[in-house]
C-alpha cells in the first residue's frame, strides 16, 4: 500500500442536469428528494476574447464556467485571491468535444472531405486547456488526460499528486458532454456534466486556508466495500451515465459536511480510497 496523499479542497464548481452551480447543487445533494432532472444550461464563456468565444464549443463553455466558479468560491471562502493565471491545471474528459467529433465525421463522409481549420483545432484533447490559458493569459503548467469512464478518477489522482508534490494549488476540471446521434447510441450520456475542484496543499494552521481535507490511498479494490454511490436512484443514474458525474458521491459528502470514506474504482482493478473531512458547512 502506497502512503496516502493529502490535500485541501477549497473551491468547487458544478454544472449538471438539475444542478445549476454549487449553491443550488449543494442543497439538492443534501436533500436528493428536492432534485429533478433539468437540461444543463451552459453560460457563454465571457472570459474569452470575442474571436475565441465564437470558435469554442460546448465542452469549453462548460469547463470554463465550473473552473471560474471554483476559483471564485475558493477566494470567497479563504479570503485569499487565487489568480487563475498562476494556478496549475488538470483537465480531464472521457470524450473531449463530441459535437466537434460528429461534425468532423460528417465532413469526412462527404466527397470533398473538407475539414475546417477551426474544427481541426478543436479536435485535439487539450483544446479546452488551450482556451483556458488564452482566456487567463496563464503560463502555469497544465495536463490534459483521458481514461474513458475513469477519467474523473485519473484526473483526481493526477491533480492531488501534483498539488502534494509541488506544494502549490492545482485546479482540476472534469467535463463531459453527450454525443449527437448516431454516436450517442453507442456512447450514451444523459447530459453535460462539469466539475471543478481547487486543491491546495495541507499546511499547518493558521497558514493553511480552511477547506475540506481529502486524503487518497491507492490500492487493490479486492475486499473493499462496493464503489460509493449517491443513495438516490435518479442521481445515481446520472453518476453511472456520465463519466464526470463519478464525482457526485464526493460532492454529496462535501455538501453535507460529513466526514466520509469513499471508494472510487479506477482502471479496471485498483481503486481510489478517499477520506473526506469537511471543515464547516458547504
Amino acid at each position: 500500500m502506497n502512503p496516502p496523499v493529502e490535500v485541501n479542497i477549497v473551491g468547487v464548481g458544478l454544472l449538471a442536469p438539475g444542478l445549476a452551480g454549487w449553491a443550488e447543487a449543494a442543497a439538492r445533494l443534501r436533500d436528493p428528494a428536492s432534485w429533478a432532472v433539468a437540461p444543463t444550461v451552459l453560460p457563454p464563456p465571457a472570459r474569452l476574447p470575442p474571436a475565441e468565444r465564437r470558435r469554442s464549443g460546448s465542452v469549453v463553455k462548460l469547463s470554463l464556467a465550473v473552473a471560474d466558479e471554483a476559483l471564485a468560491m475558493a477566494s470567497a471562502r479563504t479570503g485569499h485571491a487565487f489568480d487563475p493565471a498562476g494556478v496549475a491545471t488538470v483537465f480531464t474528459s472521457s470524450s473531449g468535444d463530441p459535437v466537434n467529433c460528429h461534425a468532423l465525421c460528417e465532413a469526412l463522409a462527404l466527397p470533398e472531405r473538407a475539414v475546417s481549420p477551426t474544427r481541426f483545432t478543436n479536435s485535439v484533447h487539450n483544446a479546452t486547456a488551450g482556451y483556458w490559458h488564452i482566456a487567463t493569459q496563464s503560463r502555469a503548467p497544465s495536463t490534459s488526460l483521458c481514461a474513458y469512464d475513469d477519467s474523473f478518477a485519473a484526473g483526481l489522482l493526477e491533480a492531488m499528486a501534483q498539488c502534494a508534490a509541488g506544494g502549490a494549488p492545482v485546479l482540476l476540471v472534469a467535463s463531459d458532454i453527450a454525443y449527437p446521434e448516431p454516436l450517442h447510441a453507442l456512447r450514451p450520456m444523459m447530459d453535460a456534466v462539469g466539475v471543478a475542484l481547487l486543491l491546495t496543499p495541507v499546511m499547518p494552521a493558521p497558514a493553511g486556508p480552511s477547506g475540506a481535507s481529502l486524503r487518497l490511498r491507492w490500492g487493490d479494490a479486492a475486499g473493499l466495500a462496493a464503489e460509493s454511490d449517491c443513495a438516490h436512484p435518479g442521481l445515481d443514474a446520472l453518476r453511472r451515465s456520465v463519466p464526470a458525474a463519478r464525482a457526485l458521491p464526493l460532492l454529496q459528502a462535501l455538501a453535507r459536511g460529513e466526514p466520509s470514506e469513499l471508494v472510487l474504482p479506477a482502471f479496471g482493478g485498483p481503486a481510489l480510497m478517499l477520506s473526506l473531512a469537511p471543515q464547516g458547512a458547504w
